[in-house]
């Protein structure tokens, strides 16, 4: 049973990370705290754990379980969990969507299994498939993660479009188009529909301008480290205060041109590295392939920090 029953994903929303020990065991303590700060920013709608920023890649189900358990008891009374459904099998996220339910998630953020990645984009009918049989394990709203075009993860306009109807506890997207044109083209077009999709953007390497397009939320793994800075930014742009946007947003430009460098796949490492250096967590482990960043990148993060005027206990002077 979800604890706040017909949640609506919208609005801020961070993706939490997941703190390990020296033996890459969760460090439940650590978790949680982090957890805390960042779901109890104030203007924060909902967090998410289980997604790309706590490694779920590397977790197995029975962790995910105790990550979703954990998070519920620290914070699942006062915000909605919103918890990831990773995995390449339609069966397995079935389970895993169950699963969640059962323990009390208020809402799942769906990946597209890789399985697909060799030409799914031809065969819409094994996206909708895939969402059919989530949607038949738990009637919990879904948010689908839209991944770039170019990776063969992304669905086509059309697909989505064809998801939407197939599967009506669909209510948002996670937009990771990469593209601007498509981007808008999701917000003006699914956020109007006769039963309107939110989009959540998801773009934090350029936040400012996908939020100035109109997304109704979004939902980034950089909430981890900048919560209360998004949920200015995101008031701001709402209140249609540029000049306050702007402001804000050349606080956030350097730590996202930090987190966002190549390889892109680190940005996560480096979100972990960034909250030691804050001194909000007390250690940076990642469990391999994923590697610790070098001396000099964490030497460009702690300078990102500064140039943001980001403190340990959040963004200053806001």
């Amino acid at each position: 049973m979800p604890r706040f029953k017909d949640f609506q994903p919208k609005g801020v929303i961070p993706a939490t990370l997941l703190i390990l020990n020296d033996d890459m065991s969760i460090d439940e303590k650590q978790t949680r705290k982090h957890l805390a700060d960042c779901a109890l920013v104030d203007g924060v709608s909902a967090v998410t754990v289980n997604g790309h920023a706590s490694e779920v890649h590397a977790c197995d189900f029975d962790e995910q379980r105790r990550i979703l358990v954990t998070s519920l008891e620290e914070v699942g009374d006062r915000v909605p969990l919103i918890n990831g459904i990773y995995a390449d099998g339609s069966m397995e996220a079935a389970k895993l969507a169950a699963m969640a339910a059962k323990e009390g998630a208020s809402a799942l953020l769906v990946f597209p299994p890789n399985s697909m990645q060799m030409g799914g984009q031809l065969r819409p009918e094994m996206a909708i498939e895939h969402y059919k049989r989530i949607a038949g394990a738990t009637d919990l709203p879904i948010i689908a993660f839209q991944y770039p075009m170019a990776g063969g993860l992304g669905y086509t306009f059309e697909t989505l479009l064809k998801l939407f109807d197939a599967v009506p506890t669909i209510k948002a997207i996670k937009d990771w188009s990469n593209d601007a044109m498509l981007h808008e083209r999701h917000i003006r077009t699914f956020q109007t529909l006769p039963r309107p999709i939110t989009v959540l953007t998801t773009h934090s390497s350029w936040l400012m301008a996908s939020l100035t397009m109109g997304a109704n939320g979004l939902l980034s793994g950089a909430g981890s480290v900048i919560a209360d800075l998004q949920v200015a930014l995101f008031r701001a742009v709402k209140a249609g205060d540029l000049s306050l946007a702007q402001a804000i947003n050349d606080r956030i430009y350097p730590l996202a041109q930090a987190f966002y460098a190549p390889p892109f796949l680190d940005m996560h490492n480096r979100m972990k590295e960034a909250l030691v250096l804050l001194g909000r967590v007390d250690k940076a482990v990642v469990r391999p392939p994923l590697m610790k960043i070098s001396a000099e990148e964490r030497a460009k993060l702690q300078g990102a920090l500064k140039a943001g005027k980001i403190g340990k206990s959040g963004a200053e002077g806001l």
